[in-house]
């Protein structure tokens, strides 16, 4: 039970990445607070797996890019569950995959304010309990898009290299608290968010890559455990990818 007692918000978690880490992190003790904006039903689906399993869940309705909503969210898995002490923001937004030449800067505003509100609004909330507590995990999702960029995909590189920056100057400040703040980067993994992939595509992907295959929701949420736990306890601001060694190619 590497994650006994521990209370953990995770956003955009009713599907792919985020909801394997709310089942994984609930059956190593957590009570888990499965975030969603629009998927309600999926987000209650992954609330009765858990529950059937024995663990502890509810779910959480806020768009994080709305400070009242977050605010309200917060207050409700307080109430529910206590401080929370594990945080793992993986919210995604949506994004127009195009060169920047065809890019409106509405687009480019969007995508990557949108990332930053996703950030800055539940740390702001949450952050000062943990400072108080003087221990806490943030573990920040990001992609290997973030430093090796690719077509079409300049709004998505932008906002997620400006995620990595702010994850670690919030581990250059919130270290010294006994708070660590992380970095996971996966490569192409196998979500909702690809499904529009063509599976020559994907193919492709996973012919290219040293593990020959595409990543798993599971082997993201094993990243995340990791970082969560105490067998991390002297990691921060770490930047860890999890993409079958597509990184060092």
């Amino acid at each position: 039970m590497l994650l006994k007692n521990r209370i953990a918000l995770i956003t955009g978690s009713s599907r792919g990445i985020g909801a394997a880490t709310a089942k994984m992190f609930a059956e190593q003790g957590a009570a888990v607070a499965v975030n969603y904006t629009n998927s309600a039903n999926a987000a209650d689906e992954v609330v009765k797996e858990i529950e059937s399993k024995g663990g502890k869940a509810i779910a959480v309705k806020a768009d994080v890019t709305n400070f009242e909503e977050v605010k309200f969210m917060v207050k409700t898995v307080n109430e529910k569950f206590g401080d929370i002490d594990t945080l793992v923001l993986n919210a995604g937004m949506n994004f127009k995959m195009a060169p920047l030449l065809e890019q409106e800067w509405d687009d480019m505003e969007k995508k990557i304010m949108g990332e930053m509100k996703a950030v800055f609004f539940p740390v702001k909330l949450i952050a000062p309990s943990m400072v108080e507590k003087k221990r806490g995990c943030i573990i920040c999702t990001s992609s290997g898009l973030s430093k090796h960029p690719g077509p079409g995909f300049v709004s998505h590189s932008a906002a997620k290299a400006a995620l990595n920056m702010i994850s670690h100057s919030l581990a250059g400040e919130l270290g010294k608290y006994g708070i660590r703040v992380n970095v996971v980067a996966p490569g192409l993994t196998l979500t909702d968010a690809t499904s529009w992939m063509p599976e020559e595509r994907k193919n492709i992907s996973a012919n290219m890559n040293p593990m020959k295959r595409i990543g798993m929701p599971d082997d993201l949420a094993g990243a995340m455990l990791f970082l969560a736990s105490d067998y991390a306890k002297y990691i921060n601001g770490g930047y860890l990818p999890v993409d079958g060694g597509m990184t060092m190619l």
